[in-house]
């Protein structure tokens, strides 16, 4: 079972980049698709990126796209989420999510796919 330590949130001006870390143990990290999730005051879950096992496919929400970047180290056991042109509107705790698939290539989009969350960093983005 692996565990997930988010790290690297803080408070930023509009404009500003940011990155944020996810660190797993516990398991095999390179067995994990990864995703990440972000939560803002009053308002649901909402699905950023994912990232197959490999790193090799990803999936943007629109509201990211081109302005935020996923990547992994398979042998740091890290997923890294660079945020680039950050608007207030991004505002959330950011929460990095793991599943066990038995494909590359394959991604997850919806939090109830994950079966593995961490606790969350906070990104605050001030205008």
């Amino acid at each position: 079972q692996v565990q997930l330590v988010e790290s690297g949130g803080g408070l930023v001006q509009a404009g500003d980049s940011l990155g944020v870390s996810c660190a797993a143990s516990g398991g095999t990290f390179s067995i994990y698709a990864m995703g990440w999730f972000r939560q803002a005051p009053g308002k649901e879950r909402e699905f950023v990126v994912a990232l197959s096992r490999s790193g090799s496919s990803t999936y943007y929400a629109d509201s990211v796209k081109g302005r935020f970047t996923v990547s992994r180290d398979n042998a740091k056991n890290t997923v890294y989420l660079q945020m680039n042109s950050l608007k207030p509107e991004d505002t959330a705790v950011y929460y990095c999510a793991a599943d066990y698939t038995p494909t590359l290539a394959a991604v997850r989009l919806s939090p109830e796919e994950y079966n593995y969350w961490g606790q969350g960093t906070q990104v605050t983005v001030s205008s």
